[in-house]
């Protein structure tokens, strides 16, 4: 059976992620990175309990503000790359915390970078890595992405 994922769910959830790391950047305000660390990881580990993708689902798309894009796809690479970015932002907590705020600056940066390359042109690294992994034989799953 083919999977569907609807892509609106998944550019609001980047759109969500980057808007709040610039905002961080801008105002210094490191709690937001740990914020999106938290809204990441746990969509990853609970792909029904994403908060950007409840917003979408709850509030924006019954109100008919966003439509849905639905189309065949797998959910799974997509978790893994919002997993990847979710420990990224956790390494970049660890760099605030250990007093180097460049370091943390930077890594929240990667993670802008890419969510950015994967909402604007289409392009998922972590999706890319994904895939690549699948290949070697490499199957990287969590208990919940099972029908996710």
């Amino acid at each position: 059976m083919q999977q569907k994922v609807d892509q609106t769910a998944l550019k609001f959830n980047q759109a969500s992620i980057i808007t709040l790391l610039v905002l961080a950047f801008l105002f210094n305000q490191i709690w937001l990175v740990a914020l999106v660390a938290a809204v990441m990881l746990i969509g990853t580990w609970w792909p029904g309990a994403g908060l950007f993708k409840l917003l979408y689902a709850r509030g924006l798309k019954p109100a008919g503000l966003l439509k849905p894009n639905v189309v065949a796809d797998e959910a799974q690479p997509h978790l893994f790359a919002q997993g990847v970015g979710g420990i990224f932002l956790v390494a970049s907590l660890l760099a605030f915390a250990a007093g180097s705020a460049l370091l943390g600056w930077v890594l929240t940066g990667i993670v802008i970078v890419l969510a950015s390359v994967n909402l604007f042109l289409g392009f998922c690294l972590g999706c890319f890595i994904y895939f690549q992994l699948a290949r070697r034989g490499i199957r990287v799953t969590l208990p919940g992405w099972q029908g996710a």
